[in-house]
């Protein structure tokens, strides 16, 4: 049992109680004004009702409230797992560092960890950043085709779907503006060709050979290319 108390999540906290591979048993959110004792109670009544043959339970200092109310009422034994004597720094404590390792799993989910829903809302109706444009949403640019939703401005150009849903390495220019091919020669170099180049008309556009096509020669050379001596 642990919460993420001090975890820099402005606005609310997390309680939670994970069995000895790290997996939720149980997951309380809360205002950050709730004390971690009143907290603690309540995820080991919410534990209660989903496992009833728990035998120990261990937990952080401030929890040792909750452990009492464990041993009082279903006889339940409470570990509390303290600081070792002396301790400078960060220091692995034993059982405490599974429950660690959940957050961890938990913060590297962006929904989890992040509050850029009400911003991307906000963004999404002031038409600003990339919302004044049209793009297509990164979950449905693997699977796109021809039905893929734009998203963006209210009234993306006729052209958007096409230039959107065009593959930076296909065979045919994403865009007329987008003319300049790229490669890969054999010592590993990033080469590009412009149109008037003299390999141009010979290079077949393929993405498992590291193909691609650019806008500019800004874009090409941004990209670490340089241009062909032919």
């Amino acid at each position: 049992m642990a919460s993420m108390r001090g975890k820099k999540v402005v606005g609310r906290k997390r309680f939670v109680a994970v069995d000895t591979l790290g997996l939720v048993w149980a997951l309380m959110v809360t205002p950050a004004s709730t004390q971690d004792r009143v907290g603690g109670i309540a995820l080991i009544e919410q534990l209660r009702t989903v496992v009833k043959r728990i035998r120990m339970v261990w937990g952080d200092t401030h929890f040792d409230t909750a452990l009492k109310h464990a041993w009082c009422w279903w006889g339940w034994i409470g570990v509390v797992v303290k600081k070792l004597v002396g301790q400078v720094g960060f220091v692995v404590q034993p059982k405490r560092w599974i429950v660690e390792r959940t957050f961890g799993w938990l913060n590297r989910f962006r929904r989890l960890s992040k509050d850029y829903e009400p911003d991307e809302k906000i963004a999404r109706e002031a038409k600003a950043g990339m919302w004044q444009g049209a793009f297509i949403a990164p979950w449905d640019w693997r699977v796109r085709n021809k039905t893929t939703h734009v998203l963006g401005a209210v009234k993306p150009p006729q052209n958007a779907n096409a230039i959107l849903l065009a593959s930076a390495s296909g065979p045919v220019a994403p865009s007329p503006d987008c003319t300049i091919k790229g490669n890969v020669n054999r010592s590993g170099e990033c080469i590009y060709h412009q149109p008037t180049s003299r390999w141009y008309a010979k290079i077949q556009m393929n993405v498992a050979k590291g193909t691609r096509w650019f806008c500019s020669v800004e874009d090409a050379e941004a990209a670490g290319c340089r241009e062909t001596r032919r």
